[in-house]
Parts: C-alpha cells; structure tokens; sequence
C-alpha cells in the first residue's frame, strides 16, 4: 500500500466513461510469462511490467512511441500499473526505465496542452498530478535507470525516485527546461528539485531551462550515478538490492517523514494548481508559443 493513499484518487477514476483507452490497454493483460520464478509480465501498449517475485523486484519499462512523451493515454496506464505493484505485496522495489532507444521520456506530451478545451487541459494536469503523488509517495524502493534523455516531465519522475542512475552518454542529459518554452514549472516541481540539489542551484537551474549532462548532473546532485550505458540496468538491480536490505517498515517510515510536508502542499492545494494550470495555459501568448515550437517540431520531422 502507497503511503498517503488514502488521498489519492483511485486509478479507475481516471478512466472516463467512453474514454480513448478502451481495449487492451485498459486490461493490463497478462503477456508472455517472464521472470525467474516464473512470474507473468504484465502491462499495457505504453507500459510493460516485468516482475520477479521472488526477489520482490519488478522493471517497468515506458514503450509510447517515439520518445515516451506523457499523453493523457500514458499517465493513466503508468497509474494502473504502479497501484497493481503496490497492492501486490509481494513486491518491494521498482526500477523505472525506457523501452525506446535514447529517450527516457521527453516529458509532458504538449498536445495535450494546445489547442484544446478547458475541460481538457484540467483532467490532463490532474493526470500528470496523480502520476506525481503515485510516486512520490510509493512505499515502494524506486530506482531510475535513465537510460536516455531526461527533460522537463521526464526528469519530474526520476526526481520521485530513491536513487537515479543515467548513462554516461553525451546525447543524454537531465533537468527541468520549461523555461525554454516559455511554460513556467509548478510550485510542486520546483520543490521536487529543491529537496534534491538545493535551492540556489534549482534557482539556477529552473531560471534557466538548465539541462545537465551526465557529468554535471552528478556534480550538481541531480543524479547518483553515472555509468556505461550497457551497465545501466545492472547498476540499478544492485542499488535497489542496497536498499531493500533496510527493514522495510523503518526505510517507509522515514521516507513518509521526509516527503510529507511536499506532498501534503500539493494535496493541500491540488484544485488550486490545477486551476492555475488551465488559466496559464489558455492565455492566447501560451497558445501561440506552444503551436510554434509544434510546428518546429513537424519541420525538423519532416
């Protein structure tokens, strides 16, 4: 069970009547069998759960072509998974990594935030909310093995995480850079960031849309480790065996202690920050920035 979970809003919940995740992906199926013990994967379209109960581990692997950017669709299937991990005791620590070569995810999907309807854009930000609280305040040992680029939304969620590891590759970096479109990042964000490099640097580093290289981001403390991309995986089965070997009530307790006062600020205010969101995302100056940097995006596609 999630710490906190009592303030959550259930993962059925997100899932509108005649919603667009309808079949499959809404089932979580079960797939082929993997998994030492013989346990079966699971997942959806956008996310593949492998677990291996019998060392309490599973690796959820993000696969929303092509850069794992966070769509309504997708945050609402990461959801579904992470609560049947943590109803499953069976469990006691996640990794969380990417399927798609070079990208971890490339953060909030801006689709979702231009050219829609008011309505929209609230149920997509409370969305991106509950992924936010689903992890940060998972009983859950959570390791990010960022095998790829790491921006904006992307590195929001390797932030939750108890331990981050990224690929000593010169292509990937890590930082929240909505500054360099013209968004600014939520109170909750910036407090993710603060708690973990300190707050001069994440002034800094918010300021500017700073986006930090593997050696940087080890500097700065963004992340814990930098090592050879094709050690990614192992190094994260390694850290996350160091912290399950904590009892697990005491290492919960403690990790409940430190995120409360984050998290309760956004409980606390969560119908506040969504109005916010919908307000500053609907200004016409917003729009036009966000419909810009779309088309740059279709021209360097095509």
């Amino acid at each position: 069970m999630a710490l906190a979970a009592a303030r959550r809003v259930p993962a059925c919940i997100l899932l509108r009547a005649g919603a667009r995740l309808q079949g499959a992906a809404l089932g979580l199926a079960e797939q082929a069998a993997g998994g030492r013990d013989g346990a079966r994967r699971f997942g959806s379209q956008r996310v593949l759960v492998e677990p291996d109960a019998s060392a309490g581990v599973a690796v959820m692997r993000f696969n929303n072509p092509p850069v794992n950017t966070l769509s309504l669709e997708f945050l609402t299937e990461l959801v579904i998974s992470l609560e049947k991990l943590e109803n499953d005791k069976s469990f006691r620590g996640l990794i969380i990594t990417s399927d798609r070569p070079g990208v971890f995810s490339a953060g909030l999907d801006l689709r979702e935030m231009c050219g829609r309807s008011p309505a929209h854009y609230a149920e997509y930000w409370k969305a991106v909310q509950e992924l936010w609280l689903r992890l940060y305040q998972s009983s859950l040992v959570l390791v990010a093995a960022i095998n790829g680029a790491c921006p904006a939304g992307g590195c929001l969620m390797a932030l939750t995480s108890d331990h981050r590891i990224l690929a000593d590759n010169p292509k990937y970096s890590i930082g929240l850079n909505e500054t360099l479109l013209g968004i600014v990042a939520p109170f909750w964000f910036k407090d993710t960031l603060v708690n973990t490099i300190g707050h001069r640097a994440a002034e800094r580093a918010l300021q500017l849309g700073l986006l930090f290289p593997p050696a940087q981001a080890l500097q700065v403390g963004i992340v814990d480790q930098v090592v050879p991309e094709e050690r990614v995986q192992s190094v994260a089965l390694s850290a996350i065996a160091q912290w399950m070997a904590i009892p697990d009530h005491a290492r919960q307790l403690t990790k409940a202690m430190m995120r409360k006062a984050t998290a309760s600020r956004l409980i606390t205010h969560r119908d506040e920050d969504v109005q916010n969101f919908v307000s500053f995302i609907s200004r016409d100056s917003i729009q036009k920035s966000l419909q810009l940097y779309l088309e740059r995006l279709k021209q360097k596609k095509g």
